[in-house]
C-alpha cells in the first residue's frame, strides 16, 4: 500500500491535526520531518481536546510515531508535552514514540537569541513564535549543533562546545550579553539526557524496516508550503522546507517515500504574524471569518488574520509542494455567507498575473482579482457524505478544483475526527 504525506497548503494552520489524527488510525507508523514545537496540531476526538506541538499526532491513537532528524527537537518541551498528554490518559512510552538519535537539538541558548534579534529587529519582525527554532537550525547547518546522540556521549562534549559557545558568545556580546553559561548548559543538557535517551533510536533503520515490510507510513508536515524558506513569502517564513520533497532528507528515507501527498487547505484563507496577504480582510468579513472560525494559533494563541480564499496561491503551492490531492477544511465556516469571493490572479502595476511574485515588496503591492459567487446559506457542519451538501457548497468546491488543478481528496465539515467527507483515500492510491 502507498504511504501518504500531509502538508500545509497555506500558510499553516489549515487544520492538518485533525486529518493526520484521521489518517493515523489507518496507518503503521507516523512521522514528523521537519518543524518544531512552534507548529502546533490540535486534535479532538470526543470530549478530548489534546493540543499537539512535537509529537506526532498518531500518538493519541496509539499509532507507532517517529520524530525524524529534520525536525529541530527542545527536550524540554518535549518532556512538558509528554507529561501534559500523560495527564490526558496518552503514555506515551519509548514503543510508542521514536527520536531519531541524529536530530538536532533546541538548547536554551536558541531561545535567548531568537528573542534578542526579534526585540532588537523593530519594523523588521518577523513574526518568529522566540522558541529557538532558526537559531537551532542555523547551528545544524554550521555543523556546530548537539544532537540527541550527544547525550549519550556528555563527557566527550567540550570541543564541541568550544565551536557553539565561540559563536554564541560573539553574538550575544553584540546584543550586550554575558557569554554562555557552559556549566549551566551542560548541567542542563545532563539532567534531560535521561528522559530523552530512551525514545532515541536510529530511525532510518526502522523506517527501512517497515517500508521493506509493508507497512503503510503517514508522514506529517509542519507549517505550510507558503512559509517554506525557499518557496514562501521569504523572509516572512520558517527556518525549514516546508514542501513534500522534505520527506525524504528529513526522515531518512528515499525521495519515493513521499506517496500520496494531501495538501491541507481551508476553504478561506488565514495567516499568523507578519507578511504579505493579498486576500486579507481587515474588515468585517475578516473579523466574521474569525470568529466563525475560532482562528487564534495553537502554540501562540495569537489572533490570526483573514481572507478570502486565495486560488493563486494554493495553486502554486500544489505545484511546488508536489501535492497529489487537497483535504478541504472548515467548509463549514463559510455557511452564513450570501456571497463569497475566490481570489483567481493579481495585478501589478496594471499588469495581470497568475502567481506570486518572489520579491518581498512586490508580494506586499499585488491587487487582488477576485471572483464573486453566491454563498449556500445552508449548514454543511458534520456532514459526512456528498448528499449532506447544499448543492451550492458543492459547486463551490468544484470551482476551487478548477482554479488550483488539484481534485479535493477530504472535505472535513467540524473539528470532529469523522466528520469528514472522503472523496478519494490517499492510501489506496
Amino acid at each position: 500500500m502507498p504511504n501518504v504525506t500531509v502538508i500545509g497548503a497555506q500558510w499553516g494552520d489549515e487544520g492538518k491535526g485533525k486529518i493526520v489524527d484521521w489518517l493515523a488510525s489507518r496507518a503503521d507508523m507516523v512521522v514528523r520531518f521537519q518543524g518544531g514545537h512552534n507548529a502546533g496540531h490540535t486534535l479532538v476526538v470526543g470530549n478530548q481536546t489534546y493540543k499537539l506541538s512535537l509529537l506526532p499526532s498518531g500518538i493519541v491513537t496509539g499509532t507507532p510515531s517517529v520524530i525524524g532528524n529534520g525536525v529541530v527537537l527542545d527536550p524540554w518541551a518535549l518532556k512538558a508535552e509528554v507529561e501534559r498528554i500523560r495527564d490526558q490518559g496518552v503514555e506515551v512510552t519509548p514503543e510508542l514514540l521514536m527520536v531519531a538519535d541524529n536530530c538536532p537539538l533546541i538548547l536554551p541558548i536558541h531561545r535567548d537569541l531568537d528573542g534578542l534579534r526579534e526585540d532588537a529587529s523593530g519594523a523588521g519582525k518577523i513574526g518568529t513564535t522566540r522558541r529557538g527554532i532558526g537559531p537551532a537550525y542555523e547551528d545544524k547547518v554550521g555543523r556546530r549543533a548537539i544532537r540527541v546522540c550527544d547525550l549519550a556521549q556528555l563527557d566527550d562534549l567540550d570541543p564541541m562546545l568550544d565551536r557553539l559557545c565561540a559563536h554564541h558568545d560573539a553574538l550575544r556580546a553584540g546584543f550586550g550579553e554575558p557569554p554562555v553559561d557552559r556549566e549551566r548548559l551542560k548541567s542542563d543538557l545532563a539532567e534531560i539526557a535521561g528522559f530523552v535517551l530512551p525514545f532515541a533510536r536510529p530511525a532510518w533503520r526502522e523506517l527501512d524496516k517497515a517500508r521493506r515490510s509493508g507497512k503503510r507510513i503517514l508522514f506529517e508536515g509542519a507549517q505550510g508550503v507558503l512559509l517554506d524558506v525557499d518557496h514562501g513569502t521569504y523572509p516572512f517564513v520558517t527556518s525549514s522546507n516546508t514542501v513534500a520533497g522534505t520527506v525524504a532528507a528529513g526522515s531518512g528515507t528515499g525521495p519515493s517515500a513521499a506517496g500520496f501527498v494531501l495538501g491541507i487547505t481551508k476553504a478561506y484563507t488565514t495567516r499568523v504574524g507578519s507578511g504579505p496577504f493579498p486576500s486579507e480582510q481587515d474588515n468585517e468579513i475578516g473579523q466574521k471569518l474569525g470568529e466563525r472560525g475560532r482562528e487564534f494559533g495553537t502554540v501562540t494563541g495569537r489572533k490570526r488574520r483573514c481572507g478570502w480564499f486565495d486560488a493563486v496561491l494554493v495553486r502554486q503551492a500544489v505545484a511546488v509542494g508536489g501535492v497529489t490531492g487537497i483535504a478541504l477544511t472548515k467548509l463549514d465556516v463559510l455557511d452564513t455567507f450570501e456571497t463569497i469571493n475566490i481570489c483567481t490572479g493579481y495585478k501589478l502595476d496594471g499588469k495581470k498575473l497568475d502567481y506570486l511574485p518572489s520579491h518581498a515588496a512586490d508580494q506586499g503591492r499585488v491587487e487582488p482579482v477576485y471572483a464573486e459567487i453566491p454563498g449556500w446559506c445552508e449548514t454543511t457542519q458534520g456532514a459526512r457524505r456528498w448528499a449532506d451538501l447544499p448543492a451550492r457548497s458543492i459547486k463551490y468546491v468544484r470551482r476551487i478544483e478548477e482554479l488550483i488543478r488539484c481534485p479535493v481528496a477530504l472535505v472535513s465539515t467540524s473539528p470532529e475526527r469523522e466528520d469528514t467527507i472522503l472523496v478519494r483515500d490517499p492510501f489506496a492510491s
